[in-house]
């Protein structure tokens, strides 16, 4: 389990492959100077772009994790070389100063707004249909490992765009200050909403 709360912004510096087959995955270097490592032992989990990854070795400034095939098909930011959000597990002697995150990516969304507006920035993402039902005003949303808040929300015939409010802290130290229109990102819906659609959706038999 994570919180959203980004630790550190590593880099990934290597990608090996695995294999030579289309479904082979890859291996991924990643620089984590900035990132505490001391308490991080082999079998850990740690965050990468809100994706949960197994920390297979570590290096005195960095570890290393193998990617899927799958993961790779489900997640955009893995499988090139470039900054990556961190965070290390939750343990239960932290606080809860985002929300509770599984890291499991549950689609792509795609950047169709940002802007500045005063000292924040507005980013505006465009969901698929399926996932619009998890969203609501004021509720929790991950973005490439980040919890954020959802401030609007539009559904369309075929999409449903929602719009967040970044404050300069959370741009000056997570990659969302690398995107723009028409970019991808990993989305993770809110753990709670999930169970309860899954409730009154059984209770609708």
């Amino acid at each position: 389990m994570f919180t959203g709360i980004v630790a550190a912004v590593g880099k990934i510096t290597a990608i090996e492959p695995q294999g030579a087959g289309p479904n082979d995955g890859v291996r991924l270097v990643i620089d984590a100077a900035e990132l505490q490592m001391a308490d991080v032992g082999l079998g850990d989990s740690i965050s990468l772009n809100g994706a949960c990854m197994t920390v297979t070795s570590k290096s005195a400034h960095g570890f290393t994790v193998d990617v899927s095939r799958e993961s790779l098909n489900c997640t955009v930011g893995l499988d090139a070389i470039g900054e990556v959000n961190l965070e290390k597990a939750l343990t239960l002697t932290e606080r809860l100063g985002g929300h509770l995150v599984s890291g499991h990516v549950d689609g792509l969304g795609l950047v169709t707004k940002f802007e500045p507006v005063g000292e924040s920035w507005e980013l505006v993402i465009q969901a698929s249909r399926d996932l619009a039902k998890y969203f609501a005003y004021k509720g929790s949303i991950v973005v490439n490992g980040v919890s954020l808040t959802v401030n609007r929300i539009e559904d369309t015939t075929d999409a449903c765009l929602f719009s967040i409010n970044l404050i300069p802290h959370t741009i000056q130290v997570t990659t969302l200050r690398h995107l723009a229109v028409g970019k991808q990102v990993n989305l993770e819906v809110d753990l709670i909403a999930r169970y309860v659609e899954r409730m009154l959706s059984e209770s609708a038999k």
